[in-house]
């Protein structure tokens, strides 16, 4: 049997079918960037303090209500505490001036009771002001995070399995609408417990749409086109859509105006349905050799090529003597398979936490939390194109190893950065002892530059004898 590179060659690489497919599989990744981002903004922590309610104070004593606290060396209002309001009544009413008469030190102090004032030099609203995510409900603000981050978890184990199952194409567009259908029901959510639950399954069709359209991509794409499209087309749509996020935040500065904002763009895509075809590998895999068919034929009609009479003529014999289907557990059976899936997914391991771990972290790098996200998303454009000439020119595993060792080096010499309060070093030594190690994994990985890529796991265990 031929492979399936070899038999649509005369497609040719970069014809009109070939776009169409590269542009708008970017394109149905821009909504991630601004998705998978969101909650920099949705979950940031505005200033805040204890509520005075409108009772009888003199102008003094509302002022002194609030004790003061150091924070990162500075002089702050407490966030979780104030006088006991019925003390400071008491001694307001007397006549007494604080500070002067009175020593504020020996005041006994209470808990925001009456709720929270919170600042709206940045935000109108997050879900933090909107759900008291503060205090003693503090947990609840990063916690926030990591439930979208399960459902990314979740939707990565899932989403392969359920794609080989109901095609590339249908799981696409449906985690499309999940994704667009979820984010908009957020704002309506009118508790924080309800808010967890739709952005887990929020985080789940995230993740799904993504590595739905990867896959979609790199099966129908082939040679340098398909290298360019996994290495710098998704992660360039991806990174519009990060760019376009502090757009989005800086002019909807309510949380719900945010949501809706970064929802709607999710319609435009309806119409990709009727333009993005279905896999042609994954039809022959599972036996629908005349839809394969008939996507190539259309395919070689808009490039202007002849298709042969006969395209796929072994694989209808192969599907007959196919007997059961792969799952993940095939790539553990073998050494040499069962090594390298485990040191690929430790390395993926160390780039998501990195990546992520730092990316989330954006809001505290400068005072403007707009600025320092869209450094953060601009700085992503030469870092993709740069990997798109490492895959282009030098060999894999070189490349893996020297970008883990560049990352890790770097974590490392944050220490030297000018004192900032707000660092805590040891995440970013953890993070880059993790990305030294993967570097050291990596050596083991088989070279795979300027090789043809195994079609299946088949063709894998081969290699090995």
């Amino acid at each position: 049997m031929q492979d399936y590179d070899d038999t649509t060659a005369f497609l040719g690489q970069w014809g009109r079918f070939q776009q169409v497919v590269f542009f708008l599989l970017c394109a149905s990744i821009v909504p991630n960037g601004f998705g998978a981002f969101s909650v920099v903004f949705l979950t940031d922590i505005p200033g805040h303090h204890c509520l005075v309610p409108e009772v009888n104070l003199t102008q003094d004593w509302r002022n002194a209500t609030i004790p003061r606290e150091e924070v990162d060396g500075k002089q702050e209002l407490s966030r979780c505490s104030r006088y006991r309001l019925d003390v400071v009544r008491n001694l307001s009413a007397q006549g007494l001036i604080p500070g002067r008469d009175v020593n504020l030190t020996d005041l006994e102090q209470e808990g925001c009771v009456d709720g929270w004032i919170y600042s709206k030099d940045i935000y109108q609203s997050t879900i933090v002001s909107e759900f008291d995510l503060v205090c003693s409900d503090q947990w609840k603000q990063p916690f926030t995070s990591t439930v979208f981050f399960v459902g990314v978890l979740v939707g990565s184990f899932l989403s392969g399995q359920i794609s080989d199952r109901f095609g590339r194409k249908p799981v696409l567009f449906a985690t499309m609408a999940v994704q667009t259908i979820l984010t908009f029901a957020q704002i309506f959510s009118p508790t924080w417990t309800v808010f967890s639950i739709l952005i887990f399954i929020n985080g789940l069709g995230q993740v799904s749409n993504y590595i739905s359209g990867f896959v979609l991509g790199t099966e129908i794409l082939t040679g340098n086109v398909r290298v360019i499209f996994s290495s710098m087309g998704v992660t360039l749509g991806f990174a519009i859509g990060y760019m376009m996020l502090p757009l989005f935040a800086y002019f909807l500065r309510d949380w719900k105006s945010l949501l809706l904002g970064i929802s709607l763009p999710g319609l435009l895509y309806i119409p990709l349905w009727w333009l993005i075809p279905e896999s042609p590998r994954w039809l022959l895999s599972q036996g629908r050799v005349e839809e394969a068919d008939t996507i190539v034929r259309k395919a070689a009609k808009m490039n202007k090529v002849e298709a042969p009479r006969v395209i796929f003529e072994d694989y209808s014999v192969l599907v007959e003597t196919k007997k059961g289907h792969n799952n993940v557990f095939d790539m553990l059976r073998t050494k040499n398979n069962r090594n390298t899936t485990i040191i690929l997914c430790l390395v993926w391991f160390t780039l998501s936490i990195g990546y992520y771990g730092l990316s989330l972290n954006t809001s505290r790098l400068h005072a403007n939390p707009y600025i320092s996200c869209f450094i953060s998303a601009a700085i992503e454009v030469p870092a993709y194109i740069s990997c798109w000439l490492a895959l282009r020119y030098l060999p894999r595993r070189l490349s893996v190893i020297c970008i883990l060792l560049f990352a890790g080096l770097s974590l490392y010499f944050i220490q030297l950065v000018p004192q900032r309060e707000y660092f805590k070093y040891l995440p970013y030594i953890l993070l880059g002892t993790l990305a030294v190690v993967s570097a050291f994994a990596a050596l083991f990985l088989p070279e795979s530059f300027g090789r043809p890529l195994p079609q299946t796991i088949q063709q894998m265990h081969k290699r090995e004898r």
